[in-house]
């Protein structure tokens, strides 16, 4: 007898218990759940007019984002925000005036808070006379296509939680991370690769300071677990168990996945769980990756003048600029949200050799990535953006030596680099205070940004939710957020 049959008349305790237990307790949930409060829940509710993608509020001016992701907080003051009075207050402590009994880590509390000004020289860059550091020689020359935001603060203090925030906009974790929002709302652009791909890098130059990168980062928490990113592998299969097993070819895989389908469809008619649709539907995806992921990941077809201008790094799978190559070539795939971590900037000592390295690994491939995505006409519905979780202080940790000094994190302010994607380019917006310690004007908090940036993809962040535990949970969550309307173009 086919197993399929088989299945059917075989009664077991299993199945004795689904239809009764589970059968009462899906009744009993259905009653206590009303219907439009389901279907309100739904993304392909939300408003859509003619010529406007389903999901979205208003004519988007991006499809996709590439979410370069700089994990351990770059310092702010030594590369994009430069205070040159600062040389003033060198080995002097910071002002009260200044610090204003802000919170500060545990590694900070009760020392002294001495001005360490940025050894590194700045140039004016760009028709508007950008201010860029040198640790970004190649960076500097895309200045015109870059949008500062110099005001970005966030509430997190610590790693974690700052990552955590940036990723789902809660510290909390368990959110769902803001490419599980999109691909939630709205939906896929491809049928063959995941709408959230995630790609740390397997090396970096800064070896100290390096926190762990949680899976959570890149959940879909309480939304369905089909919209959770997908990470690329740095060695072997790109993404885990791809690879059919010894004696397992196409078809016979092909064979099992219609097999199990039935099963799960029946299984998904009697007790209606949702996450079996979803595992149906992955199952489904996994079989289509077998063949565009390889394709994807197979760089043999990039001309060399592309790979050069990536730099010699690229030809290492795992490397911060294999995987911008790879961002390029899954944005031309339609791939919604693509997010890269590098780690490594978290410079607490000997923060000029460690941020070198740093800067030396993002600098050619971030610069190719804008220089590749405008060629192939992809950067004006592409939105690039470029942050840690959060800045650095002007005053020094450690030693005070222009070679090891070291800088605590500082969550008042940093600087984030937007680009393409509906945004200004060669504009600074917000200012800090003469120590790059405080926001004077123009605050963008991270609820801000995400604000922002759903908006440039056509989406009203107040109208993307979910109900989960009574509260129609959003990405930007309950306090308030603005749409930063001045940096758009």
């Amino acid at each position: 007898m086919h197993p399929f049959h088989l299945n059917e008349v075989l009664g077991n305790r299993r199945r004795f218990l689904t239809h009764s237990g589970m059968g009462l307790g899906t009744a009993a949930m259905s009653s206590l759940i009303s219907g439009p409060r389901i279907a309100s829940a739904s993304p392909s509710n939300l408003p859509a007019s003619a010529g406007i993608p389903t999901g979205c509020q208003f004519a988007p001016k991006a499809k996709r984002i590439i979410f370069l992701f700089m994990a351990g907080g770059p310092s702010q003051i030594d590369l994009f925000d430069p205070k040159p009075e600062l040389e003033k207050q060198f080995n002097k402590p910071l002002p009260p005036s200044v610090s204003m009994g802000q919170r500060v880590t545990a590694m900070t509390k009760g020392k002294a808070q001495m001005v360490m000004p940025t050894p590194f020289k700045f140039q004016q860059k760009g028709e508007n006379g950008i201010w860029m550091s040198e640790l970004l020689p190649q960076l500097s020359t895309q200045v015109d296509k870059l949008c500062f935001i110099d005001s970005m603060n966030t509430d997190s203090i610590n790693h974690d939680p700052g990552k955590t925030a940036f990723c789902t906009g809660s510290e909390i974790p368990g959110k769902p991370s803001m490419g599980a929002w999109l691909s939630y709302g709205l939906g896929t652009l491809n049928k063959d690769l995941p709408d959230y791909v995630v790609m740390p890098s397997a090396y970096w130059a800064g070896k100290v300071n390096v926190q762990a990168l949680y899976s959570r980062l890149w959940g879909s928490g309480f939304l369905p677990s089909k919209h959770q990113g997908t990470s690329f592998q740095t060695s072997g299969d790109p993404v885990l168990f791809l690879s059919n097993p010894t004696g397992v070819d196409a078809k016979v895989r092909r064979r099992m996945l219609d097999s199990l389908g039935q099963l799960n469809r029946k299984h998904f008619g009697e007790i209606g769980d949702p996450e079996i649709e979803t595992t149906i539907a992955q199952q489904e995806m996994a079989f289509r990756m077998q063949t565009s992921v390889p394709e994807l990941t197979d760089i043999s077809d990039e001309s060399q003048e592309t790979l050069a201008m990536y730099g010699p790094e690229v030809n290492n799978p795992g490397s911060y600029a294999r995987n911008c190559l790879l961002a390029r070539r899954m944005a031309e795939r339609d791939v919604r949200f693509i997010q890269l971590f590098h780690r490594g900037w978290d410079h607490h000592s000997k923060l000029p050799p460690n941020l070198r390295g740093q800067c030396k690994d993002v600098d050619q491939p971030t610069t190719a990535l804008l220089r590749d995505l405008e060629q192939r006409g992809l950067l004006d519905d592409t939105l690039v953006v470029f942050a840690g979780e959060f800045g650095r202080t002007v005053y020094c940790q450690g030693k005070l030596d222009s070679e090891t000094y070291g800088r605590d994190h500082h969550p008042r302010c940093f600087t984030a680099l937007l680009a393409g994607g509906g945004v200004k380019g060669g504009i600074r917006y917000g200012k800090t205070d003469e120590f790059s310690y405080n926001v004077v004007s123009d605050g963008v908090h991270v609820r801000d940004l995400h604000a922002t940036m759903l908006h440039l993809l056509g989406v009203d962040h107040r109208q993307l939710t979910f109900p989960f535990q009574g509260l129609d949970q959003k990405l930007t969550g309950v306090e308030p957020a603005r749409v930063v309307k001045e940096i758009i173009a």
